[in-house]
């Protein structure tokens, strides 16, 4: 640490903070990104390079000596953002309030100062680490020099230049200079590149052999290059960074100037009061709830990240019930309570298998209880026993009129159901009410304690550990336990009663929350436990052939890479496409190196045999890997059946997510894919019935936009794409042709998740200007439709929100960003998102009424699975012609649409079958 000199190059990470965070606010509506950007990234940089001296270099205003040699220079750039702008002072000012001491020298650079720093350090014998994301500073690079991008998580030394650029750190002057700078206006020669550039400094081994040899390069290029001699020495000159400025004004020496001082909390403490720093407020212990309150939504603070906190709640009064006298007391507390906070202790996460060790009860804010039943370690105390409290408990339990409050309540529901219990009148749910409330934040317990009630949690690692040595919670010292297990209980207690006032206060989102939530979470308990069969023999089989697949694919690879290479490394794989085939480079990474990500795969394999033997590859490997080797292994050895997780408040939109196995994203675009769905069969007796709504997207856009020629096609019945082709090409239905319908289908499904017309160029394989002339026509057709998404767009910069058909809320928390690319995917968001809440609200409306009339009919049908717009049912043959006839009804009659709603139903013995 003692000889070690830190320099950040502030100007550089004040551009790429401001760009990469999102649209952040203070309570006054200052923004805030490149200020958060900036804190975390310095505190980070402390931690993780410890040094004796360091320093956060800044560009000053005005000009420099590049500006007088090249009038030119820079003069490119757009003036800086407003947003930016406003954010430079503070970020001054909290930098030094973190004990960063700042030099900006008028006239020059950031670059040059740290440039003659860290030469200045080396004559010292320090060992200096730039932080940077500039690549002109790998020129500084020596043994005593390195870089790191704090953004990136990149770390330069020599090799590491070499590595990325192809050139070692003395001759990236010579690099930059051919390849020249288009951030800073500098030219280079033109259409040189990198790859140019390593060619001729490896061949003539500087920038002067290069020009010296400029009459024996052929080609065009070698023209370029000779019509650049006259320049290349100027532009040498702008790249190179100046290692000898005075800077004697400015610091008596580095080991005197330039020593980390302590951060100054109090004024910390000030500065993220005032610009909504909750976290790290909390940090340092500091009160949130001076600051001012947040300003309505059209300022710009969307979702209330900077408004202030509640006074912290304080603990509560618990109580560890080991007595029958202490559990009779409770008993009759929530026998009368009118709702109780109710929360299980068990051996495991997993709802089917965990055992219950201990339950707690609250129904008062601040008191609480934790009943102890099955903790088994040495000297732990004589509890009560298991079967006993929930034989005492049973009747209350399955009550519907008693009601009961938690937190993820389906979890404690299958807790009851593995010891025999059927949990009733469950009335609340903290996670739900959060997720109705606001679907874009956290919703766990300890992110909602502390967002709502200004409370720190006891964290499980607590009171059993963490990493290897981590115990299950049997294990765990009984008054530990309490605190922990009680507080559970009663910080639900409390969370309910800050947060149901603002559900219930919109007519909208309470209709969310008690008509489609709650209830689904019941409903998706019961498809949890019923579980899928599988056919384990079945997927053996599959598992094999695809292995032998996956060899053939590996040799192939081989053969027509020439060589043995590892399929799985990027690394490698770039190596081979940009290398040795000398494939097109599509696109780059962060660090500048081709990407061999999908997105580029695909596009390869358009033209090229390897990149699609490699994506056949993975796309085998994933199917055995996820499925046929996995779900026999997950088979519950107590059902014999296959149990996934359906998480209900992960997707902003309302959808639900399969985990632990995910069931929705079996791929069925390939027959290796369709085949796993082979095996989820019926039992014995029964058929697997799939009930799917038809084109729901497309409905749900027909009925939000009231466009009449959508409309018109659905009511009367007419196969939409059809329609839809018949309108942009001007002819009549019955004349379009299937390439025609084709083109209309993703012109269809393409508007609605706001596909551009290079998007749809690209996927209908035809010119741009094919695909815009398309899309002007589709508006001119379909002109609701354009007046949906504008009306859309504006009412989403307005709000920060969308909403669903039923009301539900679909936040957009870059939607006013003013990072271009991400304001325009808020802004796609914006237009698809209603449609696909409405679609995942449907489907949960849905579920509620085939399993309410299930249940009412006494019926043997299961439904088993739920996969996007798909409910899947096993029924007993002696039901099947019935189900045919009322799942549809049911499905369809969940809403009334301006459209028909309309679930087709198919019959197998497996899924595959019925789908």
């Amino acid at each position: 640490m003692d000889n070690t000199l830190l320099l950040v190059d502030g100007s550089s990470y004040l551009y790429r903070a401001f760009h990469a965070m999102p649209d952040l606010r203070s309570p006054d509506g200052t923004p805030t990104g490149a200020m958060h950007g900036m804190v975390n990234m310095l505190r980070r940089l402390r931690q993780d390079y410890p040094a004796a001296y360091i320093a956060c270099v800044f560009d000053a205003k005005g000009k420099t000596f590049r500006d007088d040699l090249y009038p030119e220079y820079k003069a490119h750039r757009p003036s800086m953002p407003d947003d930016l702008r406003v954010q430079i002072e503070p970020i001054h000012a909290v930098v030094k309030f973190m004990g960063w001491p700042i030099l900006m020298v008028d006239g020059v650079e950031a670059d040059d100062v740290i440039g003659t720093l860290a030469c200045q350090a080396t004559a010292l014998g320090l060992r200096t680490v730039v932080s940077t994301g500039d690549k002109d500073l790998a020129q500084l690079v020596n043994p005593q020099v390195s870089l790191v991008n704090t953004m990136t998580n990149e770390k330069m030394d020599e090799a590491g230049v070499l590595a990325k650029f192809g050139v070692a750190p003395n001759r990236i002057i010579d690099y930059l200079t051919l390849i020249g700078d288009a951030v800073d206006n500098v030219p280079g020669v033109h259409k040189c590149g990198p790859k140019t550039a390593v060619k001729w400094l490896s061949q003539y081994g500087d920038l002067d052999g290069v020009m010296a040899n400029a009459a024996s390069v052929t080609g065009a290029v070698g023209e370029n290059l000779r019509q650049a001699l006259g320049w290349l020495p100027r532009g040498r000159e702008l790249i190179t960074v100046k290692c000898d400025c005075d800077l004697s004004a400015h610091m008596k020496s580095i080991t005197e100037s330039l020593v980390g001082q302590p951060e100054d909390k109090d004024k910390l403490r000030d500065f993220f009061a005032q610009y909504g720093f909750k976290s790290m407020l909390r940090e340092l212990g500091g009160e949130a709830a001076a600051a001012r309150p947040a300003p309505a939504a059209a300022s710009g603070d969307l979702f209330g990240e900077a408004a202030p906190l509640p006074p912290a709640a304080s603990q509560g009064e618990y109580e560890t019930v080991l007595t029958e006298a202490q559990l009779e007391a409770w008993l009759a507390r929530i026998e009368t309570a009118a709702v109780t906070s109710i929360d299980t202790e068990t051996t495991s996460l997993e709802p089917m298998l965990a055992q219950m060790v201990g339950i707690s009860l609250a129904v008062e804010a601040g008191k609480a209880c934790y009943i102890p039943l099955a903790h088994r370690y040495a000297g732990a105390p004589q509890q009560l026993g298991r079967e006993f409290v929930l034989g005492r408990m049973r009747a209350w339990l399955e009550d519907p009129a008693k009601p009961k409050l938690g937190q993820n309540l389906k979890y404690d529901s299958h807790i009851f159901a593995n010891h025999g219990i059927t949990l009733r009148g469950i009335v609340h749910d903290t996670l739900l009410e959060s997720y109705v409330f606001e679907s874009h934040r956290s919703h766990d317990m300890d992110s909602l304690a502390q967002r709502h009630l200004n409370y720190t949690t006891i964290k499980f690692e607590d009171v059993c550990g963490k990493g290897a040595s981590q115990i299950t919670f049997d294990l765990a010292d009984i008054g530990k336990a309490t605190a922990y297990a009680a507080e559970d209980s009663d910080i639900t207690l409390r969370l309910h009663q800050a947060m149901i006032g603002q559900v219930e206060k919109d007519a909208k989102l309470d209709f969310i929350y008690r008509r489609i939530e709650l209830p689904t979470a019941v409903v998706l308990q019961k498809i949890e436990r019923n579980g899928v069969l599988i056919d384990a023999a079945r997927l053996e089989a599959q598992s094999q052939q695809l292995g032998e697949r996956i060899v053939q694919l590996e040799q192939q690879a081989y053969e027509l890479a020439g060589g043995p290479f590892n399929l799985g490394s990027p690394k490698q794989i770039g190596e081979i496409f940009f290398g040795k085939l000398g494939l097109p480079v599509v696109k780059k990474t962060p660090t500048g190196a081709p990407s061999t990500d999908e997105e580029v795969l695909q596009k390869l394999a358009e033209d090229f045999p390897l990149p699609k033997v490699i994506l056949d590859y993975r796309a085998m490997s994933k199917l055995k890997s996820t499925y046929t080797d996995k779900l026999p292994r997950m088979v519950n050895p107590n059902t014999g059946r296959v149990h996934t997780n359906y998480a209900q408040a992960v997707a902003v939109t309302g959808r639900l997510a399969s985990n632990d196995p995910n069931l929705q994203n079996i791929p069925i675009r390939t027959a290796e894919g369709r085949r796993i769905r082979e095996a989820f069969i019926a039992g014995p007796g029964k058929v697997i019935v799939s009930a799917d709504y038809s084109q729901i997207e497309l409905r749900i856009m027909a009925h939000i936009s009231g466009d009449p020629a959508m409309l018109r096609a659905f009511a009367e019945g007419e196969d939409i794409h059809r329609a839809t082709a018949a309108e942009i090409f001007g002819i009549a239905p019955q004349q379009v042709e299937s390439e025609q319908r084709r083109y209309a289908k993703v012109i269809n499904f393409g508007l609605i998740y706001g596909m551009s017309a290079f998007g749809l160029a690209s996927n209908l394989g035809i010119e741009r200007g094919a695909a815009q002339n398309y899309i002007d026509k589709y508006f001119q057709r379909f002109a609701g439709v354009r007046q949906y998404m504008d009306d859309t767009r504006a009412a989403a910069k307005a709000r920060g929100y969308v909403e669903t058909v039923f009301g539900r809320r679909l936040w957009l928390p870059e939607i006013n960003s003013p990072n271009g690319p991400r304001r325009q995917a808020a802004e796609r968001a914006a237009i698809n998102a209603p449609m696909q809440g409405t679609a995942a609200d449907l489907i949960k409306l849905a579920m509620i009424a085939v399993q309410d009339w299930i249940e009412s009919a006494a019926l043997g049908t299961r439904m088993i699975m739920q996969v996007h717009d798909e409910l899947v049912l096993e029924v007993p043959q002696a039901e099947l012609d019935l189900v045919k006839v009322k799942l549809p009804q049911l499905m369809a009659g969940v809403a009334d649409l301006k459209v028909p709603l309309l679930a087709e139903v198919g019959v197998g013995s497996n899924w595959d079958e019925a789908h």
